[in-house]
């Protein structure tokens, strides 16, 4: 199933796991970048339509679609060996 590669354990060598992150760690980093992101898109949203209601509601559709893509990005990068040292 194509979110077992996304959620299962790193392999535990040496050598891979100081370059692994955990599954906590992806998710938590997702939800703190959303955060930002997400305030950013309310006050752009906010700007262009001048209604509070509308800004919310733009940023509140983008926080979560956002979130889940950016996790599904960042685990599918963790499994790329390509650049890590």
């Amino acid at each position: 199933m194509l979110l077992d590669l996304f959620l299962k354990k790193p392999i535990s060598s040496p050598r891979t796991r100081q370059h692994q992150e955990l599954t906590l760690r992806s998710l938590l980093k997702a939800v703190s970048w959303r955060i930002v992101g997400t305030l950013d898109t309310i006050f752009i949203a906010y700007f262009i339509t001048g209604q509070v209601q509308q800004a919310l509601s733009i940023g509140l559709i983008e926080w979560g679609t956002k979130m889940v893509l950016y996790f599904v990005h960042e685990r599918a990068w963790n499994q790329i060996q390509w650049g890590k040292k």
